[in-house]
């Protein structure tokens, strides 16, 4: 039986990724209902989905004033808006997709993660690297002891310099006061890669990072504070703004255009966000960052996060005790290397980029049916763990590296949210 599920922000990611699943898979998946503040895109999302008009608002909160009329929210809004759309919908009897963060709140993180149970509610973070090809096969074959027992684990998150300026920089996610830090924002997605692949908690961490570049005493002479006010800089600036929208990152346009045209591209960006100097913008979120780890046996973690690298991709390196494996989720390869055999043999998988995405949501419609799935209880205390090892991680880091107890910070949340162990509310 298909799920009848209501979508609260239509924008890039809840539209144009997690929805389409209803279109492939209706079986599985149908929209019911929409709530996007923005008319264009509201309307779009509607006509696409056949949405009665009934159930098509501009404001989220209006969802939650009639009777439960569907299985699911997915919660697509901004971060900030994520904790009263999530509280709402369980009190209401709805299971939920959540997009990451869960909340820029470590507080708003543990009442959710308690309302979900105390609801027998499922809710599942949108972590979607766990279900994509290259990170599963990476498990399966550390699951199976192939390497031995893990002894360390190395990841490296290239942001690439395009897709800083686009979504850190210039972007929604620009502000922790508005956002959330980078290291929750952009890679909570790591640690929890890293929490999974290990299978045991974390014990502490340490951190050190900053905004190093994109900053006003950066900014080259002579500098406009949009790129197309005849900034003087314009043809030889790697961050020129139609350098990348009209390049490779046309698509990433969607976030100020619904029309992809070069005419259409170029007339809109000089009035948006989009178009302004990254060394002029109001941005504080890091741009590179480390994060060094110990876990519950003795194993060990790192993850460098930088934004200064041609291409957006991730790459991983895991000691085991008995091998060793290295690969770039990139090129959707990684070797495996035998330290008995002296062998080693290239595992090439296949992800068209939607992969991981339909995965997750396939899994999310199964288990709506079991509502008390131990999985899913377990799924979402590793996704929570994750998220209280990025808020540890930026304390640390503001404490210039001071090393941080994830039991003790953990611990502190569920005393300020009346919560002290999970179950109890």
């Amino acid at each position: 039986m298909s799920v009848k599920a209501i979508l609260l922000g239509a924008g890039v990611r809840g539209a144009e990724v997690y929805a389409k699943h209803a279109l492939q898979y209706p079986e599985e998946l149908q929209f019911v209902a929409v709530a996007e503040p923005d008319e264009k895109r509201r309307a779009s999302f509607a006509r696409e989905y056949n949405i009665a008009d009934e159930h098509v608002y501009a404001d989220w909160k209006d969802v939650f004033q009639q009777p439960r009329f569907a299985d699911a929210v997915f919660i697509c809004t901004q971060d900030r808006m994520h904790y009263d759309a999530a509280m709402t919908a369980l009190e209401k009897g709805y299971h939920i997709l959540l997009e990451k963060p869960i909340s820029p709140s470590p507080i708003e993180c543990v009442e959710i993660e308690e309302a979900a149970l105390r609801h027998r509610r499922i809710l599942t973070i949108c972590y979607v690297l766990r279900y994509t090809p290259f990170w599963s096969t990476i498990k399966q074959i550390i699951d199976r002891g192939d390497i031995g027992k893990v002894v360390n684990i190395q990841l490296s998150e290239n942001v690439g310099f395009a897709h800083m300026a686009h979504s850190y920089v210039r972007g929604n996610w620009r502000s922790t006061e508005h956002s959330s830090p980078m290291i929750l924002a952009k890679s909570c997605h790591d640690l929890d890669i890293i929490l999974w692949l290990m299978a045991q908690d974390c014990k502490r961490l340490t951190s050190f990072g900053s905004l190093f570049h994109f900053k006003k005493e950066n900014m080259p002479e002579g500098a406009t504070e949009h790129c197309t006010d005849s900034c003087p800089h314009v043809e030889d600036c790697c961050y020129s703004d139609l350098r990348y929208y009209l390049g490779e990152g046309r698509r990433r346009a969607l976030h100020f255009s619904t029309d992809l045209s070069d005419e259409s591209i170029r007339e809109t960006v000089g009035h948006t966000p989009y178009g302004r100097c990254v060394y002029r913008c109001d941005n504080d979120v890091v741009d590179h960052q480390v994060v060094n780890m110990e876990f519950e046996n003795g194993a060990t973690a790192s993850f460098t996060l930088s934004a200064f690298t041609h291409d957006s991709s991730r790459t991983v390196q895991i000691s085991g005790t008995r091998g060793e494996i290295r690969g770039n989720m990139q090129k959707q390869s990684f070797t495996v290397f035998d330290f008995a055999s002296n062998r080693s043999h290239e595992i090439k998988v296949h992800d068209e980029g939607s992969e991981g995405c339909s995965i997750m949501l396939s899994e999310f419609c199964h288990l709506i049916q079991y509502p008390n799935n131990t999985y899913a209880q377990a799924s979402l205390r590793g996704s929570v763990q994750s998220h209280m090892m990025s808020f540890a991680a930026e304390e640390s880091r503001l404490q210039h590296g001071k090393p941080i107890e994830i039991s003790e910070i953990t611990q502190r949340y569920r005393q300020f949210s009346g919560c002290e162990a999970v179950g109890s509310c």
